[in-house]
């Protein structure tokens, strides 16, 4: 059978090339940051609405999702290299289109779904060149910065999408993010491609399924989390087309046929414990970025710099941490150092929740830095060893659809704590709204079912002065009741979502103390010799 010719490697990998990868894994994240903040700005100048720039938004990440697996395998057969090439060059387009844009269906064909398949087509080969370009420490090192460098971007997509919005435009943006693109592709030549030596031939079964499972699955998040219809119906279809897909690779296995994936991977504890560390951390940190950003904007009437700038701690700490952690690589076993950081992610989380209620009353957001310092810290740590933990004992013919599962798992934890938090958050502001009106004295009984019905419509998405302007016809004592009622379910809402988070980080706890009980893995491009049962 064919196998796939590359050069072999020769000598050391280029002193540039972490930073040229970091730099690609940056604009990824630093990508869809920016169009977060641009939704408002972006409707107004297209002549469109919000719910269609949304859509948009909702659609890359679909597109990114359900391909990633099969796109994943293209790599290996179209070669690394030139996939993480292809992905970039897709990316590229996204940019330069959102920067000439004039409607939301150019976003829609080249941003969304050119850019959404270019990222599920440049994450795995990224990791897959990872993986082959550096050895032991040299290989912990760059993913930790890989995984610093979504971390900064994170911090500072926001900051500095908004201030270029707020005062140039926001085409300037994707405009620079094309730059950035174009100096790492110029960089390229320094990556050295890695040989695919494993079957060449194609499951289509295999790849329809996984399709079919990811988007399910995280189609009926994002339409949950946009308060749409038949959202069981549509996570059921994914979940069946998963198990279908997870029985199909089995029995194509058992019978010699080519897979898409290799069940096998999921038989090494360390890469199945990897992936569930990795989608519990992502679950921490898109419940928390999504979360705190709405309580800061409703709660202290924040705008977004401001925002952003209030939940830096998290997103720096996080940064400087993992950059700390990833050059110290192997003077601490991995398995500790995961244990230390999602303790200290849950020691930080938990805080959050006490002091949500002195933020709301007088001391505002720095009430918040030392829960944030603490959460990012632990974030940091995890960031700087899963990626390499999770892929250590890889060989190299399998290194794509690993990076392609661990990819998945993070995308759909990032989805998931996201579309989850935000949910519980928006349910619990809904029920304690009817809950505090009922009980309260001050409003009059043939009221409260008027202005419980007027707190639900409005105060989910309004602050305390644009709700005064709401409610500035009922009696002085009824309204400063309203405004009472709107912080305290406000401030509740907040804690009970924070839970998420909380209870991601506490499994990952529990996890890490398994992780600890198994054995390090010098990472090896040979699975010969190494006993994971």
């Amino acid at each position: 059978m064919a196998k796939e010719r590359t050069e072999a490697p020769v000598g050391a990998p280029s002193r540039w090339l972490p930073l040229l990868l970091a730099m690609a894994m940056f604009v990824l994240v630093v990508d869809t940051t920016i169009m977060n903040v641009s939704i408002s700005a972006v409707a107004e100048d297209l002549g469109s609405s919000v719910s269609s720039v949304q859509s948009a938004i909702a659609l890359e990440a679909l597109v990114s999702a359900a391909f990633i697996l099969i796109n994943s395998k293209l790599g290996d057969l179209m070669g690394r290299k030139r996939a993480y090439i292809i992905g970039l060059i897709a990316y590229a387009i996204g940019a330069v289109a959102m920067t000439l844009a004039q409607s939301v269906t150019a976003i829609i064909v080249f941003w969304a779904i050119i850019g959404g398949l270019g990222a599920s087509l440049l994450l795995p080969a990224m990791q897959s060149l990872i993986h082959g370009n550096f050895e032991g420490a040299a290989r912990a090192k760059v993913y930790a910065l890989v995984g610093a460098s979504m971390a900064i971007a994170a911090a500072i997509g926001p900051l500095i999408g908004g201030v270029i919005t707020t005062f140039w435009s926001w085409r300037i943006n994707f405009a620079l993010e094309a730059v950035i693109i174009v100096v790492v592709l110029i960089g390229a030549r320094l990556v050295r491609d890695v040989a695919y030596t494993g079957d060449r031939s194609v499951d289509g079964v295999g790849a329809l399924l996984s399709v079919v499972g990811m988007g399910g699955v995280v189609l009926g998040i994002l339409v949950w989390q946009e308060g749409g219809e038949a959202v069981l119906a549509l996570i059921g279809v994914g979940a069946v087309a998963l198990f279908g897909f997870a029985r199909w690779l089995v029995k194509r296995k058992r019978d010699g046929k080519p897979f898409l994936l290799d069940p096998g991977l999921f038989a090494l504890p360390h890469f199945r414990i990897g992936i569930s560390q990795q989608m519990l951390q992502q679950i921490a940190l898109g419940g928390s970025m999504i979360v705190i950003p709405i309580f800061l904007q409703l709660a202290l009437e924040y705008n977004a710099l401001e925002a952003g700038l209030a939940i830096a701690p998290l997103s720096l700490s996080m940064f400087l941490v993992a950059l700390v952690a990833g050059k110290r690589a192997g003077r601490r076993r991995p398995a500790v150092l995961v244990r230390s950081g999602f303790a200290l992610a849950l020691l930080g989380m938990i805080l959050v929740i006490p002091v949500v209620p002195r933020a709301e009353a007088s001391q505002g957001a720095w009430v918040l830095l030392v829960p944030l310092l603490i959460a990012g810290s632990g974030l940091g740590l995890l960031v700087s060893q899963l990626n390499n933990y999770t892929l250590a004992p890889i060989e190299e013919v399998r290194a794509s659809e690993a990076a392609g599962v661990n990819s998945a798992g993070g995308n759909f934890g990032l989805s998931f704590g996201l579309a989850v938090a935000g949910g519980i958050m928006l349910a619990t502001l809904s029920f304690s709204f009817t809950a505090l009106t009922n009980a309260s004295t001050v409003i009059p009984e043939d009221q409260k079912l008027t202005v419980a019905v007027a707190l639900q419509d409005n105060a989910e998405i309004v602050s305390d002065t644009q709700l005064a302007a709401v409610v500035d016809e009922q009696p002085p004592a009824v309204q400063e009741e309203i405004l009472a009622i709107n912080d305290q379910a406000r401030a509740l809402s907040l804690q009970v979502a924070m839970l998420v988070p909380v209870l991601a980080c506490l499994l990952g706890l529990v996890n890490a103390f398994r992780m600890v009980r198994l054995p390090d893995i010098e990472p090896s491009s040979s699975m010969e010799g190494l006993d994971f049962g």
